[in-house]
């Protein structure tokens, strides 16, 4: 059986954690940050966690 590849768009978006899960970075943190207010960018700055229905999805796509 041939080696299982993991989605490399996915991958280069995505990590998975010690314990399984998924953290993703939020979109619209990367430019425009003046019209932004500091709470919003603050919070922009740290990782999420993808949903956990979501995340059955993508795990598929991101084996290891």
């Amino acid at each position: 059986m041939p080696k299982m590849k993991s989605h490399r768009g996915l991958g280069k978006r995505v990590k998975l954690t010690k314990t399984g899960k998924l953290v993703h970075n939020p979109a619209f943190g990367s430019h425009l940050m003046s019209g932004k207010r500091s709470k919003r960018r603050r919070n922009l700055r740290r990782a999420r966690n993808v949903f956990a229905t979501e995340a059955r999805k993508l795990r598929v796509l991101v084996p290891h």
